[in-house]
């Protein structure tokens, strides 16, 4: 459970952008594949821009507390489409 909340204080810092993002991908093209895609793709540039950056020194923190880089981002994914897909399903009930 605590790993859990670690990886949610980590998507904190992401959430505005993935909203934005969601609402971008909504006006352009709102089916949940290309957005799952989307989101994949953005999930990778985002560890890439981490691992290769002076951010780097957050990951740190994470795998003191026995998350892996891998672990991390593969739950942020996680927590990201499941957002994303909520947040189209509501869109197109109103479109």
């Amino acid at each position: 459970m605590q790993q859990f909340l670690s990886i949610l204080t980590f998507y904190r810092l992401f959430v505005l952008w993935s909203f934005i993002i969601n609402i971008a991908i909504t006006v352009i093209n709102p089916y949940i594949f290309p957005a799952i895609i989307t989101k994949l793709l953005l999930t990778v540039f985002l560890w890439y821009y981490i691992s290769e950056t002076a951010s780097r020194r957050k990951l740190v923190l994470y795998k003191s507390l026995g998350i892996s880089t891998l672990k991390l981002f593969s739950g942020l994914f996680c927590i990201d489409v499941l957002l994303t897909i909520s947040f189209l399903s509501v869109v197109k009930e109103f479109i």
